[in-house]
């Protein structure tokens, strides 16, 4: 009989500035950040691709990032997009208005909006 260990290794992250903590932070894994690009890009037509190609480069790439607030306030109404798109799994919807939430909170502050990885 095999057990699992309680203990496992830190999987890397992304450390979201304008967050729901109390830091003003949130973390996501790289992972589930990278597996939303799919998601973000089959969300709009064809014809929106181009708006849309950088939150899809963004998120397939996950890396320390200076977001400017107009492009913070464009990602959060994409992302807000996302999380409302039918059929997608609770988990996925929660990461997708989470993002798009703190994106909204640095746009209405002026803030750029900070990534940054963590291993």
């Amino acid at each position: 009989m095999t057990r699992k260990h309680a203990i496992v290794d830190a999987e890397p992250h992304l450390v979201v500035s304008h967050g729901a903590d109390f830091f003003g932070q949130d973390r996501h894994p790289l992972k589930a950040l990278a597996s939303l690009a799919p998601y973000a890009s089959n969300a709009f037509s064809w014809n929106d691709q181009k708006d849309v190609a950088p939150l899809v480069q963004a998120l397939e790439n996950p890396t320390a990032r200076t977001i400017p607030a107009s492009e913070a306030a464009v990602f959060s109404e994409q992302l807000l997009k996302v999380s409302r798109s039918r059929h997608l799994k609770p988990a996925v919807a929660g990461l997708a208005r989470a993002l798009a939430d703190a994106a909204a909170r640095a746009a209405d502050a002026g803030e750029p909006w900070e990534w940054q990885s963590e291993s």
